[in-house]
């Protein structure tokens, strides 16, 4: 099964909009994950929020590049930033994320 975690051991249960950009020759592109009060801001404290993880029966992709979004000093969002640098990372992401997609009933649109 795939899933998404902030702090290893614990999966993400906010399922994210996600946007993509890829270069024309498909050499390197970016995914921009967005979370609406995902369950990694429900603690206290964020300091547990370690990167965000893209796990499934292939492995691990990570990236340290998460943010957190306040309105009026309280945390509202996550947004994720996961840099695609080559066209075999490419295939692994979209292999990744048809499973996120089966798994958790998400479509793809093209914009």
């Amino acid at each position: 099964m795939a899933r998404i975690q902030f702090s290893r051991g614990v999966d993400e249960d906010v399922v994210p909009d996600v946007s993509l950009t890829r270069a024309r020759d498909g050499s390197n592109g970016k995914a921009t994950f967005y979370f609406q009060n995902p369950n990694a801001l429900s603690n206290s404290s964020t300091d547990s929020i370690t990167g965000m993880y893209l796990i499934d029966e292939e492995g691990e992709l990570v990236t340290r590049e998460v943010n957190a979004k306040f309105i009026n000093g309280q945390p509202e969002a996550l947004e994720a930033t996961y840099i695609i640098r080559s066209a075999e990372d490419w295939d692994r992401f979209m292999r990744f994320m048809q499973r996120y997609a089966a798994d958790h009933g998400l479509e793809f649109s093209k914009s």
